[in-house]
């Protein structure tokens, strides 16, 4: 918050891509805090990279979700820090530092907002839906861009939004703010702790094919309560051709 609507040394991981330098500050503050209590464990992180330790305790961060946002004075963005025991997602934290908001989730335990229980969703039909998707940073380049699958969405269900950061548009399906989320070509450090959150507040999260071995590449995702879930994926593969 100290860089917020303040001038930024901006530079281009892509055409689109950006990054600030409160990136790298946000990164060596979370980095530091972890490696003080735990130093053999490994931290896949946007900035840095995978930092090899203890393959079997993991965390996954990023320290600024919705950069671009965050760039152009949008005070849509987030820090999203999560904790995997043999890549099963275990601790799960989302904070949106604007509105003081904080998601978090402990597996078998439940998932909370600023420690008050959140559930998803009861929306069970398209038409009543309101979703949320985003897009890759190569939109261009990809022939796997989700435009088609945003289309066809379009015409079914009530409205669906882009926030520009995915692991508040995966909060947000675990408050029951948004009915679901979808997304293709996302990263590890983008979901981790949202995932976690949306089953602990009883939702359904799976690959496009309905498999629920979804963590892991090429990290393309389908969430909801499971009533809608299971509608959600039959038109993502109406639309893929499945």
């Amino acid at each position: 918050m100290e860089g917020y609507l303040q001038q930024h040394e901006i530079r281009h991981k892509g055409r689109i891509d950006l990054v600030t330098e409160m990136d790298g500050r946000s990164e060596q503050y979370l980095l530091g805090e972890i490696r003080r209590d735990f130093k053999s464990h490994t931290i896949v992180t946007e900035e840095s990279g995978i930092l090899q330790g203890n393959q079997d305790a993991c965390w996954f961060i990023d320290p600024l979700d919705g950069t671009t946002n965050y760039a152009h004075g949008v005070p849509i963005f987030s820090v999203t820090v999560a904790y995997a025991i043999q890549n099963r997602i275990v601790l799960g934290v989302t904070l949106d530092p604007t509105r003081g908001q904080c998601f978090s989730a402990e597996r078998g335990k439940g998932a909370f907002l600023n420690g008050v229980p959140i559930h998803v969703s009861a929306t069970r039909e398209l038409v009543d839906a309101m979703l949320v998707t985003g897009f890759p940073t190569d939109l261009k380049k990809s022939a796997k861009n989700n435009l088609d699958n945003f289309s066809s969405f379009l015409m079914h269900v009530q409205s669906i939004r882009r926030l520009g950061s995915a692991a508040l548009d995966i909060a947000y399906v675990a408050a029951g703010w948004l009915d679901g989320y979808w997304e293709i070509g996302i990263h590890p450090w983008d979901i981790a702790a949202g995932t976690l959150l949306v089953e602990e507040a009883g939702g359904l999260v799976t690959d496009l094919n309905g498999e629920t071995d979804y963590f892991k590449s090429p990290y393309a995702l389908v969430t909801a309560n499971p009533v809608l879930h299971a509608k959600l994926l039959t038109m993502l593969q109406s639309t893929n051709g499945r």
